[in-house]
């Protein structure tokens, strides 16, 4: 990285959209910019060959009443991977922390539990037989939909997320599973699109979670939008039906985050509102997009933020999304909300294995609550 890309975090674009409210208007984005695919392929697989468990794997489906009537039709029961550590099934009575994990855009569960991608079971089982983290249990719902990723947002369109994972979600394991089944007992981690889940949700239910790690998290500042100009639309307004709209990676991004940050019932078929028309920014839908920012929510949960007992966030210096993570960062520092932050070489998923494994899980093994024994 150059000295000039390193500076160009504090380099603002001014916009009429931009007020005192919303510094988030600190750079420009465009509409029709897709989201990086996160999912891993078999070239970060932390092994390639069969291993026999000593934990145990399981996949299922777990219903949750706020994903119930999201007019994308998505299913309300998503698909969701839970690995439990080797000593579950012989001591009976002993009580887990456990590890909420979201996925980035494009990917799903089966990126990181599946028998290719980072196969985190693999390197859980690694870690925990080391010592260098005791043992948890681990859970990644599914949030892949129509449009690549829920974004881990309230929506009538793709469904309330917030509350799947922090309501549905969490009463569904500490009911189903020996769980300590408190807000001490419970992390929240995610990569890309779940690193901004991670944060969006962690400073919204602290009563919940009380500590998250966040890598490489999208999507912090979105700030602006940009349209191409009068009478160029972008690749999302082309599109008239769903099935178009599954196969147009270009405007999959920009549907992505408009079902999930402005949703509007009563514009089918796909039920929200595009920030741009006809290649011009729409100013009421654009300010929507901001206010789901991170950068812009940050000040109204800085009490809550404090409440966690650890914040952690991290990126490669080669992740084009390490701007917005900076001013994350700069921001959570100047409300005196106690983090960690790293850099290191490295690109937008090329360590991320590495990371969960040296970093992520020996993060949460020191700041969650043990129980050894359960009632």
């Amino acid at each position: 990285m150059t000295a000039a890309s390193r500076r160009q975090f504090t380099r603002g674009v001014k916009s009429p959209l931009c007020t005192a409210a919303l510094f988030v208007c600190a750079f420009t984005v465009a509409v029709d910019q897709p989201l990086r695919s996160q999912a891993p392929g078999s070239t970060t697989s932390a092994t390639t060959a069969p291993v026999a468990l000593k934990g145990k794997l399981e996949r299922i489906k777990v219903h949750g009443k706020s994903l119930d009537g999201n007019l994308m039709g998505e299913s309300p029961a998503p698909e969701v991977s839970i690995y439990l550590p080797p000593s579950y099934a012989t001591e009976g009575n002993r009580r887990y922390p456990v590890v909420y994990l979201l996925h980035g855009y494009t990917g799903t569960d089966l990126g990181y539990f599946g028998s290719s991608g980072r196969q985190l079971h693999v390197i859980a089982e690694r870690v925990f037989g080391s010592g260098a983290a005791r043992e948890m249990i681990l859970v990644m719902p599914n949030a892949m939909n129509a449009y690549g990723g829920s974004m881990y947002s309230n929506s009538v369109t793709a469904g309330n997320w917030e509350g799947y994972i922090a309501e549905d979600l969490v009463a569904y394991m500490d009911k189903n599973y020996r769980t300590v089944a408190t807000r001490d007992g419970r992390g929240l981690a995610g990569h890309s699109m779940g690193g901004y889940g991670t944060i969006r949700i962690g400073m919204k239910r602290p009563d919940v979670f009380s500590a998250i790690y966040a890598l490489s998290s999208c999507c912090l500042n979105e700030g602006n939008v940009r349209g191409r100009g009068a009478g160029q639309p972008s690749p999302a307004e082309l599109v008239k039906t769903m099935e178009e709209a599954r196969g147009s990676r270009g405007a999959q991004g920009t549907l992505a985050r408009a079902a999930a940050w402005a949703p509007n019932p009563a514009k089918p078929p796909f039920f929200l509102d595009l920030p741009t028309k006809n290649g011009e920014v729409v100013p009421e839908v654009a300010v929507k997009w901001a206010a789901n920012s991170p950068v812009a929510m940050l000040d109204q949960y800085v009490p809550n933020l404090k409440r966690l007992k650890g914040i952690a966030l991290d990126i490669g210096l080669q992740d084009g999304l390490i701007t917005g993570n900076r001013l994350l960062v700069e921001r959570m520092t100047a409300f005196g909300i106690p983090h960690t932050f790293e850099t290191y070489e490295g690109d937008h998923g090329n360590r991320i294995s590495e990371r969960l494994e040296r970093h992520v899980l020996p993060f949460f093994s020191k700041k969650l609550t043990f129980s050894l024994v359960g009632s």
